[in-house]
């Protein structure tokens, strides 16, 4: 696919922009320490090669996926995973400002979202919803039944139209909240769970490898980061080589138990 530049004019309402847009060069140095699940990984090697075969899948009529939800636990990799595509298809990234998107009035919301996917429609992208349980949400949860409903169908008509070379990425933590006809829309879903040992170690390792160190730490790390998400483990191995970096000295392993003493994971 060719190489998109950053487009400086995202959409607006009100005067106020609804998302920031990064480089395919920004998203490949964001994604640099990337850890997939197996199934994860799979689905999206996948979704690549087909998006890659567009005019073989045409011949055959068959429809080319460009949909895709995520769900599970924070920082277990959602919204990194929508950099990884971004880079790996070399398209831009658009992040939804949810904040800009959800007005007071929900008329102005259902218009917020038609702007946006008109938006993407026209201009090849990634286009990023996190959160998305607060637009497509089930219309039973809603006391403003009628108006939440006018939402929800403003969203289905615009994931029913939504073509070109686009992709729509969207994730929540609430997978159970979003009205079932929006998830039908979905032709690709993706499952995240807090990192088991594997991908723990693979992930420590990304974030180690290369920092000088005292001996080898990696594994007490695990062993004092289990039950952690990747988000966390990642603050807590910055403030860890911060540690090191401000008393001139190599990564210790105390460096990595006084950032977690301070970082307080939320550990269950």
């Amino acid at each position: 696919m060719s190489k998109h530049k950053t487009h400086s004019r995202l959409p607006r309402s009100k005067g106020i922009d609804m998302g920031t847009c990064y480089t395919p060069e920004e998203c490949e140095k964001k994604v640099k320490r990337i850890v997939l699940g197996q199934t994860n990984q799979q689905i999206v090697e996948e979704f690549i090669t087909i998006i890659g075969m567009k005019e073989r899948f045409e011949q055959y009529e068959v429809p080319i996926p460009n949909k895709i939800v995520m769900f599970g636990p924070p920082g277990t990799g959602k919204t990194l995973t929508a950099f990884y595509i971004a880079a790996r298809l070399k398209l831009p990234l658009i992040v939804v400002r949810l904040d800009a998107l959800i007005h007071s009035h929900l008329g102005e919301t259902g218009s917020n979202i038609r702007k946006i996917f008109d938006y993407a429609k026209a201009t090849p992208c990634v286009l990023f919803l996190d959160e998305f349980d607060a637009i497509g949400r089930t219309r039973d949860h809603f006391d403003e039944a009628k108006e939440m409903a006018r939402v929800v169908n403003t969203l289905l008509q615009c994931l029913d139209e939504f073509e070109g070379d686009s992709i729509f990425v969207a994730a929540t933590n609430l997978e159970a909240e979003l009205d079932h006809a929006i998830w039908r829309r979905f032709d690709t879903k993706m499952t995240y769970a807090m990192p088991g040992d594997k991908d723990r170690e693979q992930f420590i390792h990304l974030h180690l490898d290369g920092f000088e160190q005292d001996e080898p730490v990696h594994q007490a790390a695990s062993e004092l980061l289990a039950g952690c998400s990747f988000a966390d483990m990642e603050q807590i191995i910055l403030k860890a080589k911060r540690k090191a970096i401000i008393e001139h000295r190599p990564l210790r392993f105390t460096f990595i138990e006084e950032a977690y003493s301070e970082y307080k994971p939320n550990v269950q």
